[in-house]
């Protein structure tokens, strides 16, 4: 029962995808539709990052002492700083792992 589900839910992504990336297919979006679904990543990204930053132990955390927001502050500034996706993954989580450590 659970490959089912596991193959049903690859089916319903892969189509899902599917149907916006073939070329040739007849699916056309208006600017309001494609404005509107470019907020749906960082809505997405707000909506798994901010309860692991902000959230520990069932309570807001907005002390120094939280390695994770900072580590998220760090690839804010990081990520405005030289504007390389590469750059800023790899030094943030260098930077988690180390405030992790020394905290």
């Amino acid at each position: 029962m659970i490959w089912a589900i596991i193959g049903g839910m690859t089916l319903i992504l892969f189509f899902n995808r599917y149907l916006f990336l073939e070329p040739r297919l007849p699916i056309r979006l208006n600017r309001g539709v494609k404005e509107f679904l470019g907020f749906a990543v960082p809505g997405m990204l707000t909506a798994i990052c901010g309860p692991i930053i902000f959230v520990k132990d069932h309570g807001v955390d907005l002390s120094p002492g939280n390695p994770y927001l900072l580590a998220g502050l760090c690839t804010i500034g990081v990520m405005l700083w030289s504007r390389n996706v590469l750059l800023s993954v790899a030094l943030s989580a260098a930077l988690f792992y180390l405030f992790r450590w020394w905290l």
